[in-house]
């Protein structure tokens, strides 16, 4: 189903958020009506402005300057408006194409193109961009529609010209128009939408490079018709997005993941409500914590004013699939998945919209265990299945012009059967998992005057999520990189209420664009029983310690198991965008980030971004840009922290235990010290600077080429440290005997990252659209992250080494070729090289139970692992089943009825061997080797109707 979205662009203050999904498809704007004769601003060039008749005529307006603009000026300049002198607005008129000449005295007769861009329920289009072509392409004037849908040409000498439009979702519409001495009224178009299935619009539209500080064009943009045509497993989008992203994108938190301009940590709907992702969109807004290369960005689908809807149905069997590396024979998986929506309006106005989405999700997977156990070597398929549900429904309702109202309700549901089992860990070690969510969403969108909107959008969330172990009362058995048996040692219960808000106000005031708002990315309440590991954990180095039962060390918890807490999270912003001058934008905005339980305030993070254009063709475009962005601590530190204090849960550790009966010695029970965790009274909170210079070039009329340097320079990073390690040289006798490890969390770690990124985009007509990009990165630091602590607590010398992430080489290909007879194929190839790993000697050498010691001076991630190489395919095929009713002034087919499609995917189709990572560890079996592997080839069917 193709799916109407008016969102602004960001090419004029007539564009607003682009995160804002709940007010794209709801509003009705209509046109504002200007009487003949009175002059109006029209973005920064003074025009005059009449209504748009009913016969849809265009109206060529003569404009006599006198000196009544100057008084106009004059009268808009005491009202803060524009402050100009006389000679600089004639100069910058006869400087900037599109406006108006003015000579000293003398009247000057010059004519103006405008009209109005409706969609085919006549609902005005924002951000539509109007191009004038005339002969020569590089000074055709090219604007986008304001909020009304209303575009203006001023200073059109006579002759004969082409209107295009263009707006993503609806179709390219062209007219021919004459200007001369006779005035018709503006023109009125109507945009209708785009077919089902035309080529995949994944970036931008391939005009000419944009000349903004905050429209890069290396952004990766795939839209609905994109996501519908290339390969996605399981109807994962998220995960299928995150690949591209290459090594290390995330940083050193992760990948963060907006959903409709809030954050989230999961996407919350069903993978049809999704209408668009975005990754790299202004990298350095400070809207958002996190730099664009790091953010994945989902727009959901907002109910639409015409019925649409669509149903898909995806089956896998494991007798099409390839053989695991590590499986002795095809594991019997299965999988089923529907997923369906459904959008409207609501009773007879089109005011009022619905939508309803649902999805449901078999998956009858299994896991591959490879372990070494004191029998041999065992390699066996477990069942682990997994069962998910969504749903969702909305309404969205036009409250008066300009102001637009959102609702929405979800809820998620989701299991997951013998979890943890699979390379080393046997399947006693299995946990069953299941967790419930709902979500209540609202958003609002006012206009409050016409340069001044507000965006309001809140979602509150209850989440119930349960972990127990199969095997219970018996004590977790780690023998290191060998196997794991035992209980699993996980009794978890998490119950989450949390809010999320975002509210943004955008004024446009001349060649500003500014914007200010907060962002509340945590508020909740968490309440926690956690009786994990209350069996005991045995862990050893070796097999042959485990056969002569020589633990290297026993870890139990005790006490109250319970624990309730706040976790708060609070951002400032504020962001100009203004254009210096024709060919120059800059970007400059200033964030603060805070988060409860940092005792350091002062995280201010500047940002600034700048877009350089020489010349008026626009074929080349040089950018740049440098921000702080600062990483909060998360969930799980905070609640260690809160619980592990020595008095609430307890903690015991215990170096070289006896076996089985580790808190007896002699038949004596001890008095056994806890472990400890706090935070550094000096902590603060971890910031990146990242600064960037490329070059975009248009190489074609559809074809750019980006090139970009990335540097990164990350300050205070978390990491994690005993202070209570045995002291060296023996590393036998702990500093305080009375407690076990005194784990503090500090900021102390440091990152350096240099990255080359190449990337090109083209499209050839209807039939290819695609995206190749490379990327060529170092990265280093000296921290894996909040929970890592180094091999020596004392001596951090060979900690600084690559970081777990880097990879020198990576290359991502998508793309949709589209045949005759309504074929299509899209594929995607992803090949990336080695990532390291570290040497370590198995063995407990430093005294504190870490068992992460590295043989003399070796450094961390001194080995390189394998490479990946995945090519993915999809083959469509569209039939239509019902053709769409035609109706005055539309060809048949022009808008799609009822269609089929009928796909087969490919997943991994070379069936390459993506080995993991090997074993580092000099005293297991399997040092040196790898004991898991990616996914084989797999097929996978789907049939889909779409209205």
């Amino acid at each position: 189903m193709r799916k109407e979205r008016n969102s602004i662009s960001s090419k004029d203050f007539r564009r607003t958020s682009r995160n804002s999904a709940a007010w794209q498809s709801t509003r009705r704007v209509n046109p504002g009506h200007i009487a003949n004769g009175q002059l109006r601003i029209s973005g920064r060039v003074w025009t005059s402005g009449a209504p748009v008749t009913p016969d849809g005529e265009f109206r060529l307006l003569a404009l006599k300057k006198t000196r009544n603009i100057l008084a106009a000026l004059k009268a808009a300049s005491a009202l803060g408006l524009l402050i100009l002198s006389v000679g600089s607005v004639a100069a910058n008129q006869r400087s900037s194409p599109g406006r108006l000449e003015q000579g000293p005295t003398t009247a000057a007769v010059v004519f103006g193109v405008s009209g109005v861009v409706l969609d085919p329920s006549n609902a005005a289009i924002a951000g539509a961009k109007v191009t004038l072509h005339e002969g020569s392409p590089e000074n055709e004037p090219s604007m986008v529609t304001d909020l009304a849908g209303h575009f203006e040409f001023a200073g059109i000498m006579p002759g004969s010209y082409e209107i295009e439009v263009q707006r993503e979702g609806f179709k390219i519409l062209k007219n021919h128009v004459k200007v001369g001495p006779r005035s018709p009224a503006p023109l009125r178009i109507v945009l209708p939408l785009a077919e089902l299935h035309e080529e995949v619009t994944a970036t931008n539209s391939q005009g000419p490079l944009s000349r903004e500080a905050t429209e890069n064009a290396d952004i990766i943009r795939l839209d609905r018709q994109a996501l519908d045509s290339l390969p996605i497993q399981d109807n994962d989008v998220v995960k299928a997005v995150t690949e591209m992203l290459g090594p290390g994108s995330g940083g050193s938190g992760g990948a963060v993941l907006i959903v409709d301009g809030v954050l989230a940590s999961e996407v919350g709907v069903p993978a049809s409500a999704i209408q668009e992702v975005r990754i790299n969109q202004n990298p350095y807004s400070a809207e958002y914590s996190a730099p664009g290369k790091n953010r994945i960005e989902i727009i959901t689908k907002n109910a639409s004013s015409a019925y649409h809807g669509s149903l898909d149905a995806s089956f896998r069997d494991y007798q099409l699939d390839a053989r695991n590396a590590f499986a002795d024979a095809r594991p019997p998986e299965r999988l089923s998945l529907f997923d369906g929506y459904f959008s409207g309006p609501l009773g007879k106005s089109k005011e009022t919209t619905f939508q309803v989405s649902a999805s449901q999700k078999q998956d009858d997977r299994q896991s591959i265990v490879y372990a070494q156990v004191p029998s041999g070597t065992l390699s066996q398929n477990f069942p682990n299945p997994q069962r998910s549900t969504y749903f969702l429904a909305g309404i969205n309702r036009e409250i008066t012009k300009g102001n637009n109202l959102a609702i929405r309700y979800s809820f998620f549901n989701w299991s997951d059967k013998a979890n943890g089992v699979g390379g080393v860990n046997l399947p006693g070690a299995a946990s069953d998992e299941s967790s419930s969510r709902h979500y209540f969403y609202v958003s609002d969108r006012a206009t409050i005057t016409p340069n001044l909107i507000n965006e309001f959008s809140v979602r509150v969330t209850t989440s119930d999520s349960i972990t127990r172990s199969v095997l219970q009362g018996q004590p977790r058995i780690v023998v290191l990189d060998a196997f794991v048996g035992g209980g699993g040692q996980t009794n978890y219960n998490a119950l989450r209420n949390y809010l999320q808000l975002t509210d943004t106000l955008s004024w446009s005031h001349g060649k500003h664009l500014v914007k200010a708002g907060i962002n509340l990315p945590e508020l909740s309440r968490w309440s926690l029983n956690d009786r994990s590991n209350f069996d005991g954990t045995f862990q050893f180095s070796s097999l042959k310690d485990y056969l002569q039962g020589r633990p290297f060390s026993f870890m139990q918890q005790q006490g109250t198991s319970q624990l309730v807490y706040w976790q708060k999270e609070v951002g400032l912003f504020v962001q100009d965008e203004m254009r210096v001058r024709p060919g120059l934008s800059i970007a400059f905005g200033l964030r603060y980030d805070w988060q409860n339980y940092i005792s350091n305030p002062k995280n201010f993070a500047p940002r600034l971004s700048f877009a350089f254009a020489p010349g008026k063709s626009r074929k080349v475009v040089f950018r740049g840009g440098a921000g702080i962005f600062y990483e909060t601590t998360g969930q799980a530190a905070i609640a260690d922290m809160l619980r592990f204090n020595g008095q609430s849960l307890r903690q015991i550790l215990l170096s070289n235990p006896s076996y089985p009966n580790a808190l007896t010695a002699g038949g004596v029970a001890q008095t056994l010290p806890s472990s400890i965790v706090r935070f550094a009274p000096d902590l603060r909170l971890p910031y990146n600077l990242q600064y960037s210079f490329g070059v975009e070039t248009q190489l074609q009329k559809s074809t750019t080429f980006t090139a970009t340097y990335v540097g990164d320079r990350a300050f205070n990073l978390f990491r994690s440290r005993d202070l209570n390690a045995p002291l060296p040289p023996l590393y036998i006798q702990r500093p305080n005997p009375d407690i076990g490890t005194l784990r503090e969390v500090e900021s102390e770690g440091s990152l350096t990252s240099n990255a080359l990124k190449l990337a090109m985009r083209t499209k050839i007509g209807r039939f290819f659209n695609g995206m190749a990009q490379y990327t060529l990165s170092r990265s280093y630091d000296d921290t894996v992250g909040i929970a890592a602590f180094p091999a020596n607590q004392y001596d951090l010398a060979g900690e600084w080494s690559r970081s777990n992430f880097d990879s020198l080489h990576f290359f991502y290909f998508y793309g949709t070729l589209n045949a005759p007879k309504r074929v299509s194929l899209g594929a995607s190839l992803s090949v990336r090289s080695g990532q390291p790993f570290t040497l370590t000697t198995g063995t407990d050498d430093y005294g504190t139970t870490f068992a992460n010691a590295r043989p003399a001076g070796v450094p961390r991630n001194s080995l390189e692992g394998p490479g990946s190489t995945t090519l993915n395919l999809r083959l469509a095929k569209t039939f239509s089943l019902v053709a769409a009713k035609t109706g005055k002034g539309k060809k048949k087919g022009e808008e799609a009825g009822l269609n089929a499609t009928v796909a087969v995917d490919a997943f991994n189709v070379l069936n390459h061997v993506n080995l993991g990572r090997p074993v580092g560890n000099l005293s297991s079996p399997f040092f040196g080797h790898s004991i898991s592997a990616g996914p084989p080839r797999r097929l996978q069917m789907l049939i889909r109707f779409q209205f």
